[in-house]
């Protein structure tokens, strides 16, 4: 078994260990970003994406770096929609199979994070969209999702970050939930009609470099056992203090550009029915190619998000 010391020490450790925290206007959306998103049947659909500003998460997770796009206190009661008002109306005018990503780096159904008062005018601020998709804990799914989803003119869905399913990774990265809750997340959206998709990690602590590539597979395989319906890879990226100390007592080793596609290309083809695709975001923070290659290779993974094919591996001599 892998020694777990030293242990992260729970949620306040976690946070007193991090560099300062950016001070964030809570009536203030922090941008969006349109995009095209591939779904089962390969159609490339229009998909925007808000970041929404709002509390913190309650769980402190070993590998978040999504603080630092939180604030502090509850989010006042109007703020969420008056932020999503500001997005689309910048976003322009959307038609044909449109998606809406509320995400808030935390929790949707967290009511400090966005108070439930909000949700029928949010509701009717999405009616222009297909698709509505929301981040949300495991623990809590339930009757306020359910209420939400039947206020929708459009479908929901949820995303969970499901992380590993290592079994001693899993426990030790503060998310506060077993696989067993996943199971009951997933079993009470699928009784309601409300898809989900899962957040998976690459790179996850505790997880030896040389096994995770497997462990991914392992973890988007239960995903999609569990009818997942999107699997999205996610390098883990340092800089919240805690990745730091477990990289300097040998628990966590920063994932490379390497490690991505070798992750990507053995997942690939694990399912028809499900849609799996690699976080791109801040590609340029991870380790390995050069300046020759690091171009092809961030394209070819961009291909593999919209196509779902396999495509050959850049071939560079610098192996990195």
């Amino acid at each position: 078994m892998t020694d777990s010391t030293p242990a992260h020490g729970g949620a306040r450790n976690v946070r007193e260990r991090r560099p300062a925290k950016p001070r964030l206007d809570p009536l203030a959306v922090q941008g969006w970003q349109r995009e095209k998103e591939r779904r089962r049947d390969g159609e490339l659909i229009d998909d925007v994406t808000v970041f929404l500003t709002g509390r913190e998460c309650p769980w402190a997770c070993v590998f978040c770096d999504l603080w630092r796009f939180t604030t502090d206190e509850p989010t006042p009661a109007d703020a969420i929609p008056g932020q999503l008002r500001d997005a689309l109306n910048a976003a322009g005018p959307i038609g044909g199979s449109t998606q809406l990503k509320l995400y808030n780096a935390s929790n949707y159904f967290d009511e400090k994070a966005v108070p439930a008062s909000d949700d029928h005018t949010v509701a009717t601020l999405c009616r222009a969209f297909d698709r509505v998709v929301v981040e949300s804990h495991p623990k809590l799914v339930g009757a306020r999702t359910f209420r939400f989803a039947d206020q929708l003119d459009g479908t929901l869905q949820v995303a969970m970050g499901l992380e590993t399913v290592h079994p001693e990774a899993q426990p030790q990265l503060g998310k506060g939930a077993a696989l067993d809750d996943y199971i009951r997340a997933v079993e009470a959206l699928q009784k309601h009609g409300i898809s989900w998709r899962a957040f998976v990690l690459v790179g996850a602590p505790w997880v030896p470099p040389a096994e995770d590539s497997a462990w991914v597979q392992q973890t988007t395989q239960f995903a999609i056992d569990h009818g997942a319906e999107h699997v999205a890879l996610i390098p883990v990226r340092g800089g919240n203090g805690t990745l730091e100390l477990l990289q300097a007592s040998g628990h966590w080793t920063p994932p490379s550009f390497r490690q991505l596609e070798a992750a990507y290309d053995a997942c690939l083809t694990q399912s028809e029915d499900t849609v799996i695709t690699a976080d791109l975001w801040d590609l340029d923070a991870l380790p390995g190619g050069c300046a020759i290659c690091r171009g092809p290779r961030t394209e070819r993974l961009a291909a593999l998000n919209r196509t779902g094919q396999a495509i050959e591996p850049v071939v560079c001599d610098c192996a990195a």
